[in-house]
């Protein structure tokens, strides 16, 4: 005798969240540049799921600083996504302090990693923050 089967003939439907499709979309980025929604960006840049894209107050790594973090909080991000150029460099934990004590996450990856990232999290509905170094050549020895 063959067993019974107990489980539901019908499938379960299943829910899922839709993709966010209204906040600002990384469409390309090479060296020198980043496009957002189509439109090409030079120089670091801020990117906010809720509030769209501006210049970010630095363009190079040795000249970030606290204040360069600390005035994301603006933004109102549950995570700030750091990307610091054509290679991984982590910020003085230091610089993070403002963002740790409004417990805003930081995640630290190269500007490319950090577009794809982005733009994932974003489509998930995610209040996401990516603050980008521009993508560059990478300095090279003498």
């Amino acid at each position: 005798m063959p067993a019974s089967n107990t489980a539901s003939s019908s499938p379960r439907p299943m829910k899922l969240q839709p993709d966010q499709f209204n906040a600002p979309f990384i469409s390309a980025y090479e060296s020198g540049w980043i496009a957002v929604n189509g439109e090409k960006y030079t120089g670091a840049l801020v990117i906010s799921s809720e509030s769209g894209c501006r210049p970010w107050s630095t363009d190079q790594f040795e000249t970030l600083d606290a204040y360069s973090f600390s005035n994301l909080i603006q933004l109102n991000p549950e995570l700030v996504i750091f990307g610091s150029g054509s290679s991984l460099r982590f910020p003085n934990p230091a610089w993070l302090t403002d963002l740790m004590h409004h417990r805003i996450g930081v995640e630290s990856m190269d500007t490319a990693a950090a577009c794809r990232t982005y733009n994932i999290l974003a489509s998930e509905g995610r209040r996401v923050v990516a603050a980008l170094l521009p993508l560059g050549n990478l300095p090279t020895s003498n």
